[in-house]
């Protein structure tokens, strides 16, 4: 299937819905209790059994829509499936708290071996869009690792120290704005080695 042009605004809220609705979610129903099957599970489990299907309805319209997905968007979806689908099942908020952590800790590690391996994964992924010299990429897929991996041991001190409530947040408004924060700070490396095409008469 060949990929399709997409407004930037139906991808942004493909992507970002579903995030905002699980915060909408836990906010409103995070003091309730739900009985089910003669199990108790609080808001947070119910806001997670729901977010599962709207992710992966989601995800589904964004390749239907593009005909691609990206590495990142099909190992995250797999990943809300795994830790969402057992923090349901066994009635456990602390899985679903660690999948953060397993995506960092994936896209870190995947990024790391490449850096071993003398290649940049995340050139191979992003070349197309943003034209760099090798060098650069090297620099900038060093400090995502990096960058990648304290992310990760940032959400393990979060969920393990912090209540639930101050979870939800870091996990809607810390992490996103971890992320643009980190490649707005990465400005000098783009501009530096960034490839101007040549233009053709």
């Amino acid at each position: 299937m060949s990929e399709k042009k997409l407004r930037p605004w139906v991808k942004l809220v493909l992507e970002l819905g579903p995030i905002a609705l699980f915060f909408a979610g836990y906010v409103k129903l995070k003091d309730q209790v739900f009985v089910i099957g003669g199990t108790e599970y609080d808001g947070f489990i119910v806001v997670t059994a729901l977010f599962i299907p709207l992710m992966l309805v989601t995800t589904g319209l964004l390749w239907g829509l593009t005909g691609k997905l990206s590495k990142m968007q099909i190992a995250t979806v797999v990943l809300v499936v795994l830790f969402g689908g057992l923090s349901v099942w066994l009635n456990d908020e602390r899985f679903f708290k660690m999948k953060p952590t397993m995506i960092y800790l994936l896209f870190g590690g995947l990024l790391g071996f490449g850096l071993l391996r003398g290649q940049s994964y995340l050139r191979a992924v992003m070349e197309e869009a943003l034209p760099m010299q090798a060098e650069g990429w090297m620099i900038l897929t060093r400090r995502l690792c990096a960058f990648f991996f304290a992310l990760a041991v940032l959400n393990e001190v979060i969920w393990r120290t912090m209540s639930t409530e101050a979870w939800v947040n870091f996990k809607t408004f810390g992490l996103t704005a971890a992320l643009f924060l980190f490649f707005m700070t990465q400005g000098g490396v783009l501009s530096r080695y960034a490839i101007e095409e040549e233009k053709k008469d």
